[in-house]
């Protein structure tokens, strides 16, 4: 899909309005220059990064004592430590905030409303910090979480960083083992969960894996239950020494806040690799490198002002939570929401922007996707005059879906399309609200981030396909993996590549706007023939075809060679026939190239996910290759992988 125009350029008013004109002036005056562009800002917070986060810690108001270097050893990577002499507090600089405005509001479906004040947040917050003290917990221990997105999971969670703890979590759809492979590494002192979810309208109890999972976790000191399903008390009955979180600060008066200033480099997070090819791998995330990399997206890049009402899309098990509980800092309302984007329909997040005034929607490509799919067009149902940007994340937005965004959502608004992950608890491309946005682009990297795209040699390349790499250390890079105390796996996961490089593992390319397109993971790229072929570039075309509901795509060894073959979970109603699959290879071939076009397309009921969404190729690739699949827990739908065993389609 070439085009010769943007989709949308920003208004002069709008860039005028933006903080990051407003911080671009700020840079000029502290660096004595004039950057004519976003491109010349971004190139001089590499060139001085120094500068760059000083300026960026001054800007955004970070709480706390800066100390007085901001980079030492900044050649290394690993090794690199931003400001190694601050302190601060992660929950204190998002408590800033007092009053009766909306702090928090959530949604649980149509079963469950409810809005916490700014100072009602601060009242739990203070009651549960006194909880977590009193059952001992102190800095460094570990608080874990299977919760939904819902209030008590924030309060919680900034309970746990007041006094230090290390806050982990998942949501409440994971199976016990899924959970235990991750807290049963990280050995908690406390467990809080909720007594069950709904979902598609339907309540979930989860109170017996609650009980399974507390009595495989032998660190544990207390489980805290959270009430969303109105069982809590009976489930905290059922396991010895619970308690629901109602009962347990019942007696608890609200006190003013402690706030433990700790060493930037503290441990804040920690989050998980998805898990797919063996146990997950905890990655720990400083409350320092969190906290100034999501300022600075969300304020620079995301424009999040003070007063704005922010919403993304996200369970507890993926990173975006921990992205959109940052808001707080900016002195931004979070619109949390919990359960199935289309129940009752798919119009229940575009009436939810609508009633609470969205000023930020965050959601994932696929949900998009599905909304156009769906026939649904929100610009001529709902209003959606407040939203100011529309983020996407998770995977590759195609270049169709980004002129879905402006033709059926709304004209106005800056979309957004990110990508980085949890590896970094951030992004490494995101949106440049001062920029115009291109069909299918990601519009630029981020300020502060030395990302480039290399070829297999470590040389820059533009307009080819490459490893994106970020060559120059930044502050949310992970403050190591748990249980890694040489630090070989945190070692081998980045810098085994190219020395001294964060490679990354996606497949993308420089664009020439300056923008970026992801091709893909790189360990899931097709390579038939020794040509390298990111599978997004198939299913930007093959899912523009009304009759695929969705696809995913592998390389499968065959004949001394590599085929390429493409698995189609057809819409409701349609075969996969030879016209069908005629036209699928025509719509690839042309709208991409003959080296693309699968070698066999066979059709499935469903397509394998994990728990936050994303499609699991290299589990296919495993199962189809015949091999085990080490860890299933880690899928959403873990029984879709028998679909791709033993086909006799992929026999010849």
């Amino acid at each position: 899909m070439a085009t010769t125009q943007p989709l949308w350029k920003p208004s002069a008013e709008r860039i005028a309005e933006s903080p990051l004109t407003a911080f671009r002036r700020r840079a000029e005056q502290v660096s004595g220059r004039g950057f004519a562009n976003y491109a010349d800002l971004h190139r001089w917070s590499i060139d001085e990064r120094e500068a760059f986060w000083n300026l960026v810690w001054d800007y955004c108001g970070v709480v706390g004592d800066k100390g007085g270097r901001v980079l030492a050893d900044g050649d290394h990577m690993p090794g690199a430590a931003f400001f190694p002499d601050a302190t601060l507090n992660f929950a204190e600089n998002l408590l800033r905030k007092r009053g009766q405005g909306d702090a928090l509001v959530f949604r649980g479906e149509n079963k469950a409303e409810q809005r916490l004040s700014w100072d009602e947040l601060q009242a739990l917050v203070s009651k549960l910090q006194q909880l977590f003290v009193s059952l001992g917990v102190k800095r460094g221990d570990r608080v874990a979480a299977m919760m939904p997105n819902m209030p008590e999971t924030v309060a919680c969670m900034l309970a746990a960083a007041s006094i230090g703890a290390v806050w982990s979590s998942c949501s409440p759809d994971f199976g016990e083992k899924g959970v235990l492979d991750r807290f049963g590494q990280i050995e908690p002192t406390i467990f809080i969960a909720t007594d069950g979810y709904w979902y598609n309208g339907k309540a979930i109890d989860v109170s017996a894996k609650v009980a399974a999972i507390a009595a495989q976790l032998s660190t544990l000191r207390k489980v805290l239950i959270a009430d969303y399903l109105g069982n809590a008390a009976v489930a905290a009955a059922a396991i010895p020494g619970a308690a629901s979180i109602a009962s347990a600060v019942a007696g608890i008066e609200a006190a003013p806040l402690a706030f433990e200033r700790l060493p930037f480099s503290h441990p804040l997070y920690i989050l998980y690799s998805s898990g797919t090819t063996g146990i997950p791998k905890c990655i720990v995330h400083s409350a320092g490198g969190t906290l100034l990399q999501h300022l600075k997206e969300q304020q620079l890049h995301g424009g999040i002002m003070d007063g704005d009402r922010v919403f993304y899309f996200s369970t507890c098990g993926w990173m975006m939570w921990n992205w959109l509980v940052s808001g707080l800092a900016s002195g931004a309302t979070l619109l949390l929401y919990d359960g199935s984007p289309f129940y009752p329909d798919g119009n229940v997040l575009f009436d939810y922007a609508d009633q609470e005034a969205m000023t930020y929607f965050g959601t994932s490509a696929k949900f998009i996707d599905s909304v156009r799919k769906a026939g649904l067009r929100p610009i001529d149902t709902h209003d959606l005059s407040t939203v100011r940007t529309l983020s996407s994340t998770g995977s590759p937005l195609s270049p169709e879906d980004f002129q879905f965004v402006y033709d059926g959502i709304r004209k106005d608004v800056h979309l957004a399309s990110i990508s980085g992950g949890t590896d970094i608890v951030s992004c490494f491309v995101l949106g440049v609200p001062t920029e115009p946005v291109w069909a299918g682009e990601i519009q630029g990297a981020g300020l502060g981030m030395a990302v480039d795209v290399w070829d297999d040699d470590g040389k820059h390349i533009e307009g080819e396909k490459g490893e994106l790499v970020c060559t120059k250390a930044f502050p949310s890079m992970p403050v190591a993996f748990w249980n890694d105390p040489d630090g070989k796996k945190y070692h081998a996961a980045y810098f085994e590549r190219f020395d001294n490089i964060w490679c990354h593992g996606d497949f993308a390319e420089w664009t020439a706007h300056g923008g970026m397109i992801i091709h893909g993971r790189s360990d899931a790229t097709l390579n038939p023939g020794g040509v390298r072929i990111g599978t997004a570039e198939i299913y930007n075309q093959v899912e523009q075809l009304p009759e695929i509901a969705e696809a995913l795509c592998i390389g499968q060894d065959f004949d001394g060679d590599v085929r390429v073959v493409l698995f189609v979970r057809p819409a409701a109603g349609i075969i996969l026939d030879e016209d069908l699959e005629k036209r699928i290879r025509a719509k690839i071939r042309t709208g991409a190239s003959p080296r693309h076009v699968p070698a066999r397309i066979v059709a499935v009921a469903d397509i394998p996910r994990t728990k936050s969404g994303k499609i699991t190729e290299l589990a296919v690739r495993e199962v189809v290759h015949g091999r085990t699949v080490k860890n299933q827990e880690a899928l959403a739908n873990p029984e879709a992988l028998d679909l791709y065993r033993d086909l006799p389609q992929l026999r010849t």
